[in-house]
């Protein structure tokens, strides 16, 4: 039998043992199929930024107006808080939903479609295919992509995947910054309603994106309503599509959560292959 003084003595190194062994990091087993080999090999690839930065005279529909950034300031004073003065700033910003690389949800033109704040986490990380349609508009600068175009595409990369995101290249993206008023212009290369239509209802894509602020150039936006009435979403104004590959590459979405908001400026980036 234990004398008691050494009974205490046991007890304290296997209480400090214990401590000692909660308090150190737990090893991660780095199996296949484990979200910590999933993050390792994502670690290790390309990531390519598909947004725009956005300022007071970015590109915008001129029914919305231009943004305004400003200091925010102390409600009582209206004087905005420094880094001199109160060791911190913040800003504040005024602007319409549809701004700059944003995302339009349902409710955008559905009274009774999904808000942002609705959006499935698992739709904002998607497969990404990508229909470069660059080469057909040295013949036809206002192309709309068709489901002729579609299956050419398919002929050269495969099936359009169902639960993709499908993004639409057409190069708009260059003239964000150095020519805005083209960047504007109407008409524009976009989508057909027929390949939208197709798009979703042939080839089950979750979502879909252009480098334009419209899905296409019909008057009465034919595209756009129709996509949103049937509940997907789309992401507008995306830019660099021509650093990313045809297939292969997945595209991540994020965007704040307002509530009952129908659009918002989002970050994109594709993760390349």
């Amino acid at each position: 039998m234990l004398k008691p003084a050494l009974l205490r003595i046991c007890l304290i190194a296997v209480v400090l043992g214990t401590v000692v062994a909660s308090a150190a990091p737990p090893v991660i087993p780095v199996e296949n199929g484990s979200v910590a080999q999933a993050y390792k090999i994502i670690a290790s690839k390309r990531f390519v930024d598909l947004t725009h930065s956005f300022s007071p005279v970015t590109p915008v529909w001129k029914g919305f107006g231009q943004a305004t950034f400003s200091g925010a300031a102390d409600p009582q004073t209206g004087k905005p808080y420094t880094i001199a003065k109160d060791g911190f700033r913040a800003s504040f910003y005024s602007m319409v939903g549809q701004y700059g690389t944003h995302i339009d949800a349902p409710a955008h033109f559905d009274p009774n479609g999904m808000t942002v704040d609705e959006i499935p986490l698992k739709q904002m990380i998607l497969p990404l295919v990508v229909f470069d349609m660059t080469s057909m508009l040295e013949k036809d600068p206002n192309h709309a992509l068709t489901i002729a175009d579609i299956k050419e595409w398919e002929r050269r990369h495969g099936r359009v995947p169902a639960g993709c995101f499908a993004a639409l290249r057409t190069d708009m993206s260059r003239d964000w910054k150095t020519n805005p008023e083209r960047f504007k212009r109407y008409p524009f290369p976009g989508w057909s309603f027929e390949a939208i239509k197709f798009l979703y209802e042939q080839r089950g894509i979750a979502a879909n994106g252009h480098e334009s602020m419209d899905t296409d150039i019909s008057k009465t936006m034919d595209s756009e309503k129709w996509l949103l009435t049937h509940g997907h979403w789309q992401i507008e104004a995306m830019a660099h599509l021509d650093d990313v590959p045809a297939t292969g590459a997945l595209v991540v979405v994020a965007w704040p959560k307002p509530q009952r908001g129908v659009g918002f400026p989002a970050r994109v980036f594709a993760i390349l292959p």
